[in-house]
């Protein structure tokens, strides 16, 4: 049986170029025990709407956007969304069913403003015909560690949930920042809100040997790892992708 959310999730999802992909992603929502409010897929690309299985079950809002970048993406993504949490899930990755049903119980706590969950990062390969193949996994299911989060990012955002309120008084994804957005808005959540983690493995964070923007040494990178470590006080990171970060810091 599908229930709704009481508070209501807006889920928002920003693709480029990936159809196949953002179509295992949004069937995943699809699947969810816990249905959301509503489904905002801002497509920076300007693909077309990919055919759904389980569309029915959704509410879902389509954006043509063209801003060539994360943060201002998932910004545009959310500027609308009704519901009072916010959910976030890359392209590429999957929920499992009982994700959202999950996520949610962080909220039943007024001080909590940001939650996540517990994911497997896969390392996959697709092959000719669109199949995914999962080639190694690997887990990250760790509490809240402060030091920890200023020398590695352990909280992909396909695992989070924020209360809308917050994630507009913040202004959101910091848009200067190509890279490490995510890693950015983490950092001024916790300094604002109670965070929680809700144990379980609940979401698969997919990997391929190309398309995949954590992997990138690029000036840009580094500049961006730089402006961060300023900007929250600690020593510039070493850059590593989610798959090296389960691999030095998995489990708390």
């Amino acid at each position: 049986m599908v229930v709704r959310a009481p508070a209501g999730v807006s889920v928002i999802v920003v693709t480029r170029d990936r159809p196949g992909l953002v179509a295992d992603a949004l069937a995943s929502v699809a699947a969810q025990t816990l249905a959301p409010l509503e489904v905002r897929v801002g497509d920076d690309g300007g693909g077309h709407e990919p055919a759904l299985p389980g569309a029915a079950l959704l509410e879902l809002t389509w954006l043509p956007l063209d801003h060539g970048q994360p943060a201002a993406s998932r910004n545009a993504a959310a500027a609308g969304a009704r519901g009072d949490l916010l959910a976030f899930l890359d392209d590429d990755d999957l929920w499992r069913p009982d994700h959202m049903a999950g996520l949610v119980t962080a909220f039943e706590d007024p001080g909590v403003g940001f939650a996540w969950r517990d994911c497997d990062v896969v390392r996959e390969e697709v092959r000719a015909d669109g199949t995914r193949v999962a080639l190694e996994r690997r887990t990250i299911a760790r509490d809240w560690d402060e030091a920890l989060m200023r020398s590695d990012d352990y909280l992909p955002p396909s695992t989070w949930g924020m209360r809308r309120s917050l994630f507009e008084a913040l202004g959101g994804f910091d848009p200067s920042f190509r890279y490490s957005e995510d890693w950015d808005l983490v950092l001024r959540a916790a300094a604002v809100t109670r965070v929680r983690r809700v144990p379980g493995v609940s979401v698969e964070v997919r990997l391929r040997a190309t398309g995949n923007v954590s992997a990138d040494r690029t000036r840009e990178r580094l500049d961006c790892l730089r402006r961060l470590a300023g900007r929250h006080g600690f020593t510039p990171p070493t850059p590593r992708t989610f798959w090296e970060v389960a691999g030095l810091v998995g489990r708390s």
